[in-house]
């Protein structure tokens, strides 16, 4: 599976603190290497940000799944992100 970030998702994860960046391109490594990454993603109710989320700690990565494609439409902190 390939990942691609919206422009707004880049900026988001710009913006974060490195550690926070760190992290989250760690996990996603490692769900993109998984043969079922969608196991351990909660498929949202409202797919008006995006159909699926990740949850890594505190901070939240809103995605689309296109055949072999993860778009990560959205990435912030829990309390910000579902706005």
């Amino acid at each position: 599976m390939q990942v691609f970030y919206t422009e707004k998702a880049a900026k988001q994860l710009a913006a974060l603190p490195k550690l926070i960046q760190k992290r989250i391109a760690q996990k996603m490594r490692f769900y993109v290497s998984q043969n079922n990454l969608l196991k351990f993603a909660e498929k949202l109710t409202d797919y008006y940000e995006g159909e699926y989320r990740f949850r890594i700690g505190d901070y939240r990565v809103i995605f689309d799944v296109d055949k072999d494609k993860i778009i990560i439409l959205k990435i912030g902190h829990r309390k910000d992100v579902y706005i």
